[in-house]
């Protein structure tokens, strides 16, 4: 995510500095490791160590999702949108035939032996 997505993004973020109670050590790389895992679509227990332990961050997104803090977050980077994911390729699209153009339904078609006899 770039900076100025997360200068919008940092002020409507739980466990900020100052705030009672425990907060999150790094609400950036929290919100990474949920993009991320939405881009791979892999499971929290398959999350790298780099963005710390498993259990603590789904713990944290299930909080969050709760509070409704991402659709906040979404509404907030949702009036610049970044095309870079949304790409369409032939090679997972596939269009059935009847979209293709092709003549669909079975009917008795005349074969070419009368046409030789």
């Amino acid at each position: 995510m770039s900076d100025a997505q997360w200068a919008k993004m940092e002020p409507l973020c739980l466990g900020k500095p100052g705030d009672p109670g425990r907060s999150g050590k790094n609400n950036r790389l929290f919100v990474e490791a949920v993009l991320w895992i939405a881009r791979t679509g892999i499971s929290w227990r398959d999350v790298p160590p780099s963005f710390g332990h498993w259990n603590s961050a789904f713990t944290r997104f299930r909080d969050w999702v709760k509070a409704d803090v991402f659709k906040r977050l979404f509404d907030a980077v949702s009036d610049d949108p970044d095309m870079e994911y949304a790409m369409v390729d032939a090679i997972i699209v596939k269009v059935h035939r009847h979209g293709q153009g092709a003549k669909g339904g079975l009917r008795a078609r005349p074969s070419a032996a009368p046409k030789a006899a």
